[in-house]
């Protein structure tokens, strides 16, 4: 990421730069899935990159200038040379990450489709991370999204979580979590076929990786039918490790897809074979504040589903943490302490009384992101 560029002048392309920087921040959110976060880009010469940084950047530069210099990118992106196309897609990731107005512009001189082409067929890694990267900043433009799946994103997006390099998986989870912000994309996402290659991000990537594949899978699994998809790739694997490893942080984030999962048989199902109560049980007796409504939350859900699951919680020693949580837990932490521990003290048997509690934590079970 760069972090400030200043130049004195110079001249590009027949025109004359003088004075310019740019200094880029960061955001903190459940994944920092907001922009390009790649390093430096050893094939761009520094005098090229820093007037493209500026020029994105810069409140007073020539419209008609940054219009024809897109136009010239956009042209160079089907030059029969890997070269220009690599540094054509390199200057409009830059231009699209920097400047919100220059995501439209790129846009509408037609950079999608090309891109598209780029990150479909493409044997050079280099090239390809760049191309998935200039989606990826372009897919932050809320105008853009649809127009990026209705011209096939989708599935090349999908191929560079499959075949692409580590900061092109990542790029590409962020950019499919961009265009499943338009409701009608998420399952056409998940029968796509991204959920499994998300799954192995999440199980295999670095921390950043993780981040982003959870990011993604959060957003996907709002759909009944790619949380199951979600659970046959085997995700809960992966989720209830990460939970179990306090030092990973990723506590938070894996509690809140599993959050999602287990509103279905199978998502519950998995949880438990894979030793997911007992993890939940700790996190209420050991965790943040946080971590311990997520978990309350988790297991009211999971326990609502029958008796089995309530006694398997019972015997992990449950009751004593629960007890504690209600009266030192956030205020939702409390009441669904209280509620889980109704369930867990209730006789042996299904009757009335189960039945009405279990229908008064599930109307109080939702859990958010803050």
């Amino acid at each position: 990421m760069e972090t400030g560029v200043q130049s004195n002048s110079f001249t590009y392309m027949g025109r004359s730069f003088s004075g310019l920087s740019i200094h880029d921040g960061s955001s903190s959110a459940f994944s920092d899935c907001n922009s390009d976060r790649s390093g430096e880009f050893p094939t761009a010469s520094s005098q090229s990159r820093r007037l493209l940084i500026a020029c994105a950047s810069s409140e007073n530069n020539n419209n008609s200038s940054s219009d024809e210099l897109i136009r010239q990118l956009v042209s160079d992106l089907n030059s029969p040379s890997p070269e220009d196309q690599k540094q054509a897609a390199l200057e409009l990731r830059l231009l699209a990450k920097n400047k919100p107005e220059n995501r439209i512009k790129i846009a509408e001189a037609g950079a999608i489709r090309p891109l598209i082409d780029i990150i479909s067929s493409s044997t050079d890694s280099q090239l390809h991370e760049y191309g998935v990267t200039a989606i990826l900043n372009l897919s932050l433009c809320d105008e853009n999204k649809e127009v990026m799946a209705a011209a096939g994103a989708i599935k090349p997006l999908i191929r560079a979580l499959k075949v692409g390099n580590p900061a092109a998986k990542e790029n590409a989870a962020c950019a499919l979590l961009r265009l499943s912000q338009v409701d009608s994309n998420k399952a056409a996402i998940g029968r796509s076929g991204a959920i499994p290659p998300l799954v192995n991000l999440l199980e295999n990537g670095n921390f950043r990786g993780k981040k982003d594949a959870s990011t993604a899978l959060y957003s996907l699994c709002s759909v009944k039918d790619n949380k199951v998809r979600a659970v046959q790739a085997g995700i809960m694997k992966p989720l209830v490790e990460l939970m179990a490893d306090f030092q990973s942080n990723m506590v938070d984030k894996s509690a809140f897809v599993l959050s999602l999962l287990v509103s279905v048989a199978e998502a519950r199902a998995a949880l438990v074979d894979e030793g997911g109560i007992p993890v939940l049980v700790e996190i209420v007796e050991v965790g943040t504040q946080r971590q311990k409504e997520i978990a309350v939350a988790i297991l009211l859900q999971l326990c609502e589903d029958g008796l089995s699951y309530r006694t398997m919680v019972a015997r992990e020693g449950a009751i004593p943490p629960l007890v504690a949580l209600s009266q030192t837990g956030t205020s939702r932490a409390k009441q669904k302490a209280e509620m889980l521990i109704g369930l867990l003290r209730q006789p042996r048997s299904g009757n009335a009384a189960a039945a009405a509690a279990a229908a008064t934590a599930r109307a109080s079970s939702d859990v958010s992101v803050a």
